[in-house]
């Protein structure tokens, strides 16, 4: 089997080699992390599209000058620039979405603080009690008041569908 034919020591590389890609994976959903990666494929699309640009730009001129006639095999090097370009704003794109989604993790993160700023402390962690933790009572009492406002919340959208509801009912008849 495979499994017999490899070497004693590559067992421990190809377990090495499995922490590493689930490490990658996890850092690719950290928005922080793909956008520090995506920072150099940018600049590197940068300088293509400038490299494209500039060549188009000394053909273009040769043609306008007359020193170069049109010919099928030209209009390669403008598709080229075209996809360059589109390549450049598909990653212009991608950073914009890992912006924005860091954006909404901080977000969440200062209202969870903002929501819930203090810890129980666990009963299996005793000594870790701060002073800014919670009892497990105001913890309820806090948890309580997020569900009747959570209720307030969803009482109030059913009533304004029920009435938009209403409205679009009675415009129909």
């Amino acid at each position: 089997s495979a499994g017999q034919d490899e070497p004693i020591g590559s067992q421990p590389q190809s377990q090495q080699q499995q922490q590493q890609q689930q490490l990658s994976q996890q850092q690719d959903f950290d928005p922080v992390h793909r956008f520090k990666m995506l920072i150099p494929l940018l600049k590197d699309s940068l300088q293509n599209v400038m490299a494209i640009a500039s060549l188009n730009f000394g053909h273009n001129a040769a043609i306008d000058n007359g020193l170069k006639t049109t010919e099928k095999g030209n209009d390669a090097a403008v598709q080229r620039f075209d996809k360059s370009l589109e390549e450049f704003y598909a990653l212009c794109d991608q950073l914009e979405l890992c912006l924005r989604l860091a954006h909404e993790c901080l977000s969440q993160s200062i209202d969870s603080t903002k929501h819930s700023p203090n810890l129980v402390p666990t009963a299996t962690k005793p000594d870790t009690v701060q002073t800014e933790s919670l009892f497990y009572s105001q913890y309820l009492s806090m948890i309580k008041s997020q569900i009747s406002c959570a209720k307030d919340i969803h009482n109030a959208l059913f009533e304004c569908s029920k009435k938009i509801a209403g409205k679009v009912q009675g415009a129909c008849n």
